[in-house]
């Protein structure tokens, strides 16, 4: 059946700032069932008139759609008044072990674990049970969650090629689905751009996220070539991931990986993350706007996905799009080889 909601693809006009919903799985921490009421809460209120959503399977094996779609509905918003993103791969399973399997570490107090799923049926089992997880809410954008990563894990050139081509059956699934009206968009999230880059040349996309790899700390001339060509193909970006992991913005963790700063990477890390601070420090920008303009400030780029366990955050994440940073700021950065 064609949901007539969905005949307009919302990936067409994806507003300034997508709220991501990692949060809601328990990354890191353990987050109160009434704190993230009060940031879904927050989200659709800073988002008029509609509320854009990005969430994964992967996120707290599917903690994170439970919370988003339990907290929608608690908080009585109307399915029209939303759009969700559904990176798919990864299903929920039986948590039969003391620790989750999948990422261990990450994600704190879930009570399932989960599998990756990356085939023509696979990814159609992650679809339905992700919508069964939003439960009065559906995704209406999709997308394949960390082929990169899925095709890293080969063990052979014989099983990269394999894994590649179930990476394709994947979405032919997805393309039928938006063949018959069940989503309005398809799309693909990865952290490493360039496995982005083969798949958009063998398969039709609406939007592509990239993750941790067009920030104001790194920002490689060929992915700004490359996001330059997607735009040509009205091919949208959402950059996610902005802040590295965090460390952007005070955090221990670059790209998710504990910094060490008694080593050579980790020193230097640390000593780029000062001089940017002091810069931002004269004048008188947060180093969270630097970065949101920053990375939003590329041809291409359509939105930023942001995302906190915080709700007085939410409408402050919101505003960073309205904010305008100086042009001396840009030169200082630049005259110190910061960017």
């Amino acid at each position: 059946m064609v949901n007539d909601n969905k005949q307009q693809d919302p990936a067409q006009k994806l507003p300034p700032v997508i709220f991501g919903t990692s949060s809601l799985g328990n990354l890191y921490q353990a987050v109160d069932y009434g704190v993230k009421l009060e940031v879904v809460k927050a989200c659709v209120a800073s988002s008029k008139p509609v509320a854009f959503f990005d969430s994964a399977g992967k996120y707290g094996a599917g903690l994170a759609l439970e919370s988003l779609g339990k907290c929608l509905a608690d908080l009585k918003v109307d399915p029209q008044q939303v759009v969700i993103s559904n990176k798919l791969g990864w299903y929920r399973t039986p948590l039969l072990t003391p620790e989750p399997t999948f990422e261990a570490g990450i994600w704190k107090d879930i009570e399932h674990d989960a599998v990756q799923m990356i085939s023509y049926d696979g990814i159609l089992k992650c679809f339905e049970q992700g919508n069964e997880l939003l439960g009065n809410y559906q995704a209406q954008m999709v997308s394949v969650h960390d082929p990169d990563e899925y095709l890293f894990a080969s063990h052979s050139e014989e099983d990269y090629k394999e894994r590649y081509q179930q990476i394709l059956d994947a979405y032919m699934a997805l393309a039928e689905l938006k063949a018959a009206g069940l989503v309005s968009s398809i799309g693909v999230g990865a952290k490493d751009w360039k496995i982005i880059q083969a798949i958009v040349a063998d398969v039709k996309l609406d939007w592509v996220m990239i993750a941790n790899s067009l920030t104001i700390k790194s920002h490689p001339a060929d992915l700004i070539a490359f996001i330059a060509e997607l735009n040509q193909k009205n091919i949208k970006v959402i950059n996610s991931a902005i802040f590295n992991g965090g460390f952007l913005t005070g955090g221990d963790f670059y790209n998710y990986q504990p910094v060490d700063g008694d080593s050579i990477n980790g020193k230097a890390l640390l000593d780029w993350r000062d001089k940017f601070y002091q810069i931002c420090k004269t004048f008188e920008i947060l180093p969270a706007e630097a970065c949101f303009s920053f990375s939003a400030g590329f041809t291409g780029v359509k939105s930023i996905a942001l995302n906190t366990t915080r709700p007085e955050k939410v409408a402050i994440n919101a505003a960073l799009a309205q904010k305008e940073i100086p042009a001396g700021f840009w030169q200082e950065m630049k005259k110190q080889g910061l960017i």
